[in-house]
């Protein structure tokens, strides 16, 4: 099986290098990732200016690893239409430290990388992890391991796009995991005039703590409850249910799976 993995917060990020290390042992894996931290690009893409693509030192032995001045889509993008000559078997995003949640996901370069995958006909997995620092990859990492060897096995199909998200604490602690829909966050957005570099026409775009959407079902809901969340998603906007009794059964799997020795 062979596994293309990106990411938003940067080739050096460690959210990254576990992430690799662990599906190493399912694949053959390749990374390519931007060069720097790109959180909130979202779907950007560069058209109007050249991108840069750079070899890197591996992040594990053995496993090619490059660099792109660019966005998550670049990154995708470049590896899927110039770097990887062979068939790619699956794309994994993450893990990234910070949930994507609700209508995060239309801003989050990490859900853009693997959905730059997707469209491509590869399915797709976007992982992330709550909080931004003293981060618990134990669980993410082997959640990751365990739904690549389902698609390995052919126990997946290949038309899904999975968002995943897991509560910051140790595996041991997850309560379950539960599939899920997109919660209803939102925020409004504000703007503020930098006073502090004594220039005009500089401004900071803000954004408040939104409220979650607790209801139960949601994405939001299942962090809060101390369980894994997994949303299916489509980049036709259109409201569908997919995979509904594909995404119940494979909770119920990854739950048992994440749980046992």
């Amino acid at each position: 099986m062979k596994i293309l993995v990106s990411n938003d917060d940067g080739v050096n990020a460690k959210g990254l290098k576990v992430l690799v290390k662990q599906l190493k042992e399912v694949g053959d894996v390749i990374v390519v990732a931007p060069d720097r931290e790109q959180s909130a690009v979202g779907t950007s893409m560069t058209v109007r200016l050249p991108v840069k693509l750079h070899e890197a030192a591996p992040l594990v032995k053995d496993v090619p690893t490059y660099s792109v001045e660019g966005t998550p889509a670049d990154a995708v993008i470049l590896a899927l239409e110039w770097i990887i000559k062979d068939k790619v078997d699956l794309v994994v995003s993450g893990i990234n430290t910070g949930l994507n949640l609700g209508y995060d996901v239309l801003l989050s370069g990490t859900v853009s990388a693997a959905r730059n995958g997707f469209i491509r006909g590869i399915p797709a997995i976007a992982i992330s992890v709550e909080g931004l620092e003293n981060n618990h990859f134990e669980a993410s990492t082997k959640t990751a391991a365990i739904l690549a060897n389902q698609f390995a096995t052919g126990k997946l199909p290949a038309d899904i796009f999975l968002n995943v998200n897991l509560p910051n604490i140790l595996t041991k602690d997850i309560k379950g995991v539960k599939p899920t829909r997109l919660g209803e966050l939102s925020y409004i957005e504000s703007v503020r005039e930098d006073n502090l570099i004594g220039k005009s026409n500089y401004f900071w775009i803000t954004r408040p703590q939104a409220d979650w959407d607790l209801t139960e079902g949601t994405d939001m809901w299942a962090i809060n409850q101390n369980m894994v969340s997994i949303t299916t998603l489509n980049p036709n906007l259109t409201t569908a249910t997919n995979h509904a009794d594909t995404v119940q059964k494979l909770s119920d799997l990854l739950y048992e799976q994440l749980k046992s020795n």
